[in-house]
């Protein structure tokens, strides 16, 4: 088969399809229009977050079988678009799972210590001591929005550094981790003095912590959001930050990709961003360079 990566994919992994037999061309960083123009005449489309393959993209594609996404969530392609042409659409949600939960363990530190604003104030030649108090995270309650792969994996760091753990979660039958007490949302927002959310960007996930969600949480909630953009009403959780109701918002993720220079977020004191790295890791990026690998030759074999 012929397959197009365009976004960057682990060396090892682009070596095991080539040495199935695929001709795999890495074409990355294509504008919109170009894809379009470039997508006809292959038979595979792998992606990460960066590209999108929207409908135009999919009815460009004369002889495509699949679109891959490597890594977890499939709001960057147009499924339906892709159902209707009998085009498959696959991912690897299991690839980057530790590297996203690391971050998002890694980002509630930074909140509660305020690493991000202590590193910018030094960088300035300021030695503000007092103004950098921060809080420990042993002995609080941490909230998890969707207790998925990365959600469990969050959980089980969270209880190792002494936090109580508490979750909602759409499907309640699968496996919940030792010691996480399963809740509703308004449960876990008046509770929790941390917040993480891992849920999946969808329509019915999105902007589902608003205004009225922000006015249930404890005055002085920490809030991370290392899962997708769209999921937290920006406008709202902004509003939040500024009236003191949320301490703290350490954000991976953003509506818009990247955010415009003067987005509010990037302006505020109080919130720690970073640009969409929770799954950047050299490990996490290898392991699913091998995952998408594996994958399209459990499916399609070698050529």
């Amino acid at each position: 088969m012929r397959i197009l990566i365009c976004d960057p994919i682990d060396a090892e992994g682009l070596e095991k399809l080539r040495s199935a037999g695929h001709v795999v061309d890495v074409k990355t960083g294509l504008a919109a229009e170009v894809l379009v123009k470039e997508v006809a005449g292959y038979e595979g489309l792998v992606v990460r977050s960066a590209t999108k393959v929207t409908k135009a993209v999919v009815d460009a594609a004369t002889s495509l079988k699949f679109v891959m996404r490597g890594g977890v969530g499939l709001d960057n392609i147009d499924a339906a678009a892709c159902e209707a042409r009998g085009i498959r659409v696959l991912n690897t949600p299991e690839a980057a799972t530790l590297s996203v939960a690391e971050h998002a363990i890694a980002m509630m530190f930074a909140a509660a210590r305020r690493i991000g604003r202590a590193h910018e104030l030094l960088r300035q030649g300021k030695w503000d001591k007092k103004s950098l108090v921060g809080n420990e995270i042993n002995g609080k309650t941490l909230g998890l929005v969707g207790l998925g792969r990365i959600g469990m994996e969050v959980a089980i760091r969270a209880r190792a550094l002494g936090m109580t753990v508490i979750a909602n979660r759409r499907n309640v039958k699968t496996q919940t981790p030792p010691g996480v007490g399963l809740v509703d949302l308004n449960d876990l927002l008046a509770r929790a003095d941390y917040i993480s959310i891992h849920v999946p960007f969808t329509p019915e996930t999105r902007n589902i912590l608003g205004a009225a969600e922000f006015a249930k949480m404890k005055k002085g909630v920490i809030l991370v959001n290392c899962s997708r953009g769209g999921i937290v009403d920006e406008g709202a959780l902004v509003a939040a930050l500024r009236s003191g109701a949320v301490a703290m918002a350490a954000v991976d993720v953003f509506d818009e990709e990247p955010p415009r220079p003067d987005h509010p977020l990037l302006r505020l004191d109080n919130v720690v961003v970073t640009p969409h790295i929770g799954a950047s890791t050299w490990e996490g990026q290898n392991r699913v360079g091998m995952a998408v690998a594996e994958k399209l030759l459990e499916v399609y074999g070698p050529a």
